[in-house]
């Protein structure tokens, strides 16, 4: 199992400029992790641009800036990137805060990083 704490933002309903939101903490499982590298392996061999991943937040035990509040729904963004054109998987956790419905996100991590 991994644990992280990463810089999270949050993009408001209106589509207007992301603001920093303070630290997110979550832990990734061995499913979680075997699911992430699944969906990188399915990006690398299609013509998909990103898969998301429903996770189960009582399972990751998600800790958010209290000023965040609940979020209405927790998914996992994984995506290919190619620095010097090795197709790599990262991934990302996005949900929507249950208040007002607006963007919550963390910053990039390497799945590779987690092994």
């Amino acid at each position: 199992m991994s644990t992280l704490t990463i810089e999270g933002w949050r993009k408001p309903s209106d589509g207007s400029k992301s603001v920093p939101l303070g630290e997110i903490h979550f832990e990734v499982g061995a499913q979680e992790h075997l699911r992430l590298e699944a969906a990188e392996e399915q990006l690398n061999n299609s013509d998909q641009k990103e898969i998301f991943i429903d996770v189960d937040m009582s399972t990751i035990n998600l800790v958010l800036p209290v000023e965040c509040g609940p979020l209405s729904d927790c998914q996992f963004r994984v995506y290919l990137s190619s620095p010097s054109g090795d197709k790599r998987g990262q991934f990302h956790l996005v949900g929507h805060r249950a208040s007002d419905d607006g963007l919550i996100y963390s910053n990039a991590v390497m799945i590779d990083q987690m092994s």
